[in-house]
């Protein structure tokens, strides 16, 4: 290896130091909590601390899954669909990720180096409990749990006559979409298609109501953020009800109104068409 210059380092050094790492005694429970770090993204689930970067959590996990079982990785990966790692120690660690981490200890090896019981039992579980990676998830609730105008739902303030009518016939020019859940790319997706379908011909106010969503990932927030952005652009006004712990406003969308709930945020946006129709300059912030 040396030779042929795959192994930039001194080889008694580099052997010297793959020794002593295959000479660190951990057990069963150490290496579950390693393939867990794993799953979660590098966050030790023990500690709650991050040990290991997201980036290299996921190339680790795309490396054994690729060839982390040696010469069985391609049967592996069809039985039981889970990126993992033998040892010749009898150890093996595998990785759910976003949900577990599971290892098992069984010194007897098969002819690829593979502990035999700890696949045959990891094999048996994955097929069981339905751990494969390909497998498909049962359906859970749905992410966008509101997609309409303010025609069907109202803010229940207590109006004049005149400005009941005006906005039973307007209210299409108020448009509201609630999501709940964790917003990933797919479930941001339905979010945004929910965002295209209501949204008003002319220019109005849309409502986005993130009072129930736990999560955004990264990549979601920036799919969402260019949408608002755009929608602002058209010349609509967006009113926001942020989730308290899972996305803040800031940076949302430029001049976004942040609204407590999604009645007052309906109310304020009710008010703005009200204004706009009694030909006042500005509409109430």
């Amino acid at each position: 290896m040396h030779a042929a210059g795959s192994l930039r380092t001194e080889p008694r050094a580099a052997v010297e130091t793959y020794f002593r790492q295959c000479a660190v005694r951990v057990d069963t429970v150490d290496l579950a909590v390693m393939a867990a770090t794993l799953a979660t993204g590098g966050v030790n689930p023990v500690s709650g601390r991050r040990v290991v970067p997201e980036p290299v959590a996921v190339q680790v996990l795309a490396v054994m899954a690729t060839c982390g079982m040696y010469d069985a990785a391609g049967d592996w990966l069809v039985r039981v669909g889970l990126p993992a790692k033998s040892g010749v120690s009898g150890g093996l660690a595998a990785a759910s990720p976003g949900r577990f981490g599971i290892a098992c200890y069984s010194p007897p090896l098969d002819s690829t180096g593979s502990p035999v019981r700890a696949v045959a039992a990891l094999r048996e579980m994955s097929r069981r409990f339905g751990m494969h990676l390909m497998h498909v998830p049962a359906p859970g609730p749905a992410t966008v749990t509101a997609c309409t105008t303010a025609e069907h739902w109202p803010a229940g303030a207590d109006r004049p006559p005149a400005e009941r009518e005006l906005l039973a016939r307007e209210g299409r020019r108020i448009a509201l979409v609630a999501a709940r859940g964790e917003l990933d790319f797919t479930a941001v997706e339905r979010v945004l298609w929910a965002l295209a379908s209501v949204a008003p011909q002319q220019p109005g106010w849309l409502v986005l109501d993130l009072a129930e969503v736990l999560w955004v990932r990264p990549p979601a927030r920036a799919m969402l953020e260019a949408a608002l952005e755009r929608v602002t652009a058209a010349g609509h006004r967006v009113g926001v009800v942020p989730g308290a712990q899972a996305y803040g406003h800031g940076g949302l969308a430029s001049g976004a109104q942040v609204c407590g709930s999604r009645a007052e945020a309906v109310a304020w946006a009710e008010d703005c068409l009200v204004a706009s129709s009694a030909g006042l300059r500005k509409p109430p912030d």
